[in-house]
């Protein structure tokens, strides 16, 4: 049996911790990976087009299964161009393990050709970045940088010279256990009693939820009946908290809609539950406010608090509804109940004028009729800019719907890349990227990809041929817009002649049928819609300090934007309302 090289027992690592594709370009320092994976039928490698789609790639399939997944760049600029997809990993907590293959490693050091020390220019992008400069440090430092990767929800980046990778593996390597995955955090007990004492004191609890709420739904919803609390959310918690949920009151932030913002700053106690929230400006300061958190290092950064509690949300929430005294009065809980619907309402009348029949067409009404029409367990993927504010309003949730983007990191051209890895999770399963024209032009050489692997994504294009997003910041700061405008190709004849299906949409009684049809189609396919330019958005509540730094506008052409619906779920929990 021949001796096994150190590329073969790298790879033979990567499978057995359970990575089923490595996403990447092939390139001579990263050769001998790439042969390895090619002799090995338990991993696939996945050929980009570029290899900032491989990282993004990689960082949506850790999102949809939870399990560590993989991507690779040869020496120089083929592994810098990962660290745009791998910054978006880490600060969406992914497990993604990245190969940054290395130039010769007699000569590191030297000015050699294409020379870099990845080593350090991951390093603020993962919590484990380092070199393997010789043999002797396989398996233990790959085992290292999966611990960390799967321990501390992120990234971990190995650099190999390609020199190294084709030498003799050690003999006879320890196999030692593997983390492949995280254990819940219980808080102490000093904590859960001062926080079980501030709820019972309040008479007006609201709860405000992020992605730290998966998987404690339940919890949330129990808890939340029991103190007769709001329940708001961040776009990250969104798909999480917001379904099946008779306490919701919206989401506030620079995409908010609803009473959410009303519910944080009217309350007695505020409590934080598993969010980073990132915009203070819109968090209360005059309130009490307690966060709980599984990552100590997010406590009290955005906001001052009362109590920080170290824990996961839902082991935390078990601790507490056995403990607080259930509350009686509902009264702030069913006024906020009734604004959240009020405010859904005046918004879904001031777009729903006619909106079946303007041209260019209204992108909220694609994003409506994409919500109705798209699989209830569809993975909607969302580019940065207005493709957030209609994927924040319009997609509802439902339980079993994905809604993943680069909501942490905001990376333009970030929704076909993620489509890439989600529909590679599972192949039956419906994956829509929601582009905007410019991000999917951006890195528009991987839909290529889709055709190669025949994936059926379905690309749904908001072509306003603009960076939007980028003139409504103009727009604020009182410049006029310059630099913003896409001369842009027919998308669909684009997709026709990479070999998928393709169709344009420029009529809005057109947009249905198209989305229908090439739902139906079984391999790739693009509907590049026309829309509006000026269908712009704002949230619900503004300050002068909200505006800096961010695209709000009061000008006349800007539309608040619908809701879809969310109003018929607010209607509902309306009916539970107790009548005077």
């Amino acid at each position: 049996m021949a001796k096994q090289n150190v590329a073969e027992q790298f790879v033979d690592i990567l499978v057995r911790a359970g990575v089923k594709r490595l996403y990447g370009v092939v390139g001579d320092s990263l050769n001998p990976v790439v042969d390895a994976v090619r002799r090995n039928a338990a991993i696939d490698w996945i050929h980009v087009r570029h290899e900032e789609t491989a990282a993004f790639a990689a960082g949506a399939e850790a999102q949809i299964t939870g399990r560590l997944a993989a991507c690779a760049g040869s020496c120089g600029p083929g592994n810098l161009h990962l660290i745009n997809g791998l910054y978006d990993a880490h600060r969406s907590m992914a497990p993604v393990l990245a190969l940054a293959s290395h130039i010769p490693s007699s000569e590191i050091g030297l000015g050699y050709f294409q020379e870099t020390h990845p080593d350090r220019l991951f390093a603020e992008c993962s919590h484990y970045s380092e070199l393997i400069s010789s043999p002797k440090q396989m398996p233990r430092l790959l085992d290292t940088a999966i611990q960390n990767a799967v321990g501390r929800s992120g990234v971990s980046v190995v650099a190999l010279p390609g020199d190294i990778a084709d030498e003799p593996a050690p003999e006879k390597a320890a196999e030692t256990a593997i983390v492949t995955s995280r254990p819940t955090v219980r808080p102490g007990d000093d904590e859960i009693d001062r926080l079980v004492r501030m709820i019972d004191e309040a008479g007006k609890v609201t709860l405000f939820c992020g992605s730290g709420t998966a998987g404690a739904h339940a919890e949330v919803m129990e808890f939340a009946g029991r103190v007769k609390s709001p329940v708001g959310h961040a776009l990250r918690g969104k798909e999480f908290i917001q379904y099946d949920n008779p306490y919701d009151v919206g989401m506030s932030g620079l995409l908010g809609y609803g009473a959410a913002y009303e519910a944080t700053h009217e309350c007695d106690l505020l409590i934080l539950l598993g969010t980073d929230f990132p915009y203070n400006a819109f968090l209360p300061t005059d309130v009490k406010i307690a966060q709980v958190d599984v990552r100590p290092e997010n406590l009290g950064r955005r906001s001052r608090l009362d109590l920080a509690v170290w824990g996961d949300v839902r082991e935390t929430l078990r601790c507490l509804i056995p403990r607080v005294k259930e509350k009686k009065n509902r009264r702030f809980l069913d006024r906020m109940l009734k604004k959240h619907a009020d405010a859904l309402e005046g918004v879904v009348k001031a777009y729903t004028r006619k909106v079946d029949k303007h041209v260019p067409i209204h992108p909220e009404y694609v994003a409506a009729v994409l919500d109705e029409v798209a699989d209830d367990e569809a993975v909607f993927t969302i580019d940065t800019g207005m493709c957030n504010v209609w994927g924040a309003r319009y997609i509802s949730p439902n339980g079993r719907r994905r809604i993943i983007g680069s909501f942490s990191h905001g990376s333009m051209a970030n929704a076909l890349p993620m489509a890439i890895g989600a529909q590679f999770t599972d192949r039956g399963r419906q994956v829509v990227s929601m582009s905007g024209d410019g991000g999917f032009s951006m890195l528009m050489g991987d839909f290529l990809t889709l055709v190669q692997y025949d994936l059926p994504v379905k690309v749904v294009l908001f072509n306003n041929s603009s960076l939007g997003m980028v003139e409504l910041e103009m727009l604020v700061a009182g410049l006029p817009s310059y630099g913003t405008a896409n001369t842009n190709p027919d998308f669909a004849a684009v997709a026709r002649a990479c070999g998928a299906y393709g169709v344009r949409v420029e009529q809005p009684k057109d947009l249905p049928g198209a989305l229908k049809e090439a739902f139906r189609h079984k391999g790739p396919a693009l509907v590049d819609v026309v829309t509006d330019p000026n269908a712009l958005s704002i949230p619900p509540k503004i300050s002068a300090e909200m505006v800096t730094g961010f695209a709000l506008s009061a000008s006349k052409i800007v539309l608040e934007g619908g809701v879809g619906r969310m109003l018929q779920m607010a209607r509902s929990n309306l009916r539970n309302v107790p009548r005077p």
